[in-house]
């Protein structure tokens, strides 16, 4: 059998970010007033207002739909609106649960996400402090029963192979942990499709491994970068 060099490994953590998986409903009672909370990824301020106004819909009836979204790998739009709440009690708490949540000890990188809190009154008046509390709380309890993505800024190759030996190269490559994205089956071979994070060592590995497992064949061919989700 022929010798591989170890898993790909890179300690470049500047190409990642966290986002959540589809759309997240969460319901929260406080003093009879009911705050219905609602994530969603969203990647463009587009698609974070598309929201609001379909929850405006959905909800019509309520007083309130408050919302905060951060967007962008570098987490560079931050939004927030308090829809008629005393200012300050509602979208900035909202925004700051979403932009402090660590999704891993000591990381806080969560983005491509917004949050709607709708808010039926109930008779009872809360208090500035407690509207702040109310909010952040919605979002940040939404936040610990939703699904976690990793995002990765990764490089793309297709990597060349016969018909005969494709489906055993692929299970090696992902055997090896490269990120396979799949097969093209072709009347003049396969490519494999896969993705790697965009970091010199990293490539560097990945060549030497193909060399290794191919004895020296084809080049991966390279096709540009996109964000992908690593689950």
């Amino acid at each position: 059998m022929t010798a591989v060099p170890p898993p790909l490994s890179s300690t470049d953590s500047g190409s990642s970010y966290t986002t959540v998986d589809g759309e997240h409903r969460h319901e929260l009672e406080i003093k009879r007033s009911r705050f219905i909370t609602v994530l969603r990824r969203t990647e463009t301020e587009e698609e974070a207002r598309a929201l609001v106004a379909a929850l405006r819909k959905e909800f019509h009836d309520a007083r309130h739909h408050c919302s905060a979204f951060v967007l962008g790998p570098e987490r560079q739009v931050q939004r927030s609106n308090d829809d008629g709440e005393p200012s300050g009690t509602a979208g900035i708490p909202m925004l700051e649960a979403l932009i402090q949540r660590e999704t891993a000890p000591g990381v806080a990188d969560l983005s491509d996400v917004t949050a709607v809190v709708v808010r039926y009154f109930g008779g009872i008046l809360l208090g500035a402090g407690g509207l702040v509390r109310a909010y952040s709380d919605s979002v940040s309890q939404a936040l610990s029963t939703v699904r976690l993505i990793r995002r990765r800024h990764m490089q793309l190759f297709s990597v060349p192979a016969d018909h005969a030996a494709a489906g055993r190269l692929e299970n090696e490559l992902r055997a090896a942990g490269v990120e396979v994205l799949g097969s093209e089956y072709q009347a003049d071979g396969v490519r494999i499709q896969v993705a790697l994070e965009d970091a010199p060592d990293v490539l560097a590995g990945f060549r030497e491994r193909l060399a290794a497992l191919t004895s020296g064949g084809p080049e991966p061919v390279p096709s540009g970068g996109r964000w992908v989700d690593l689950g």
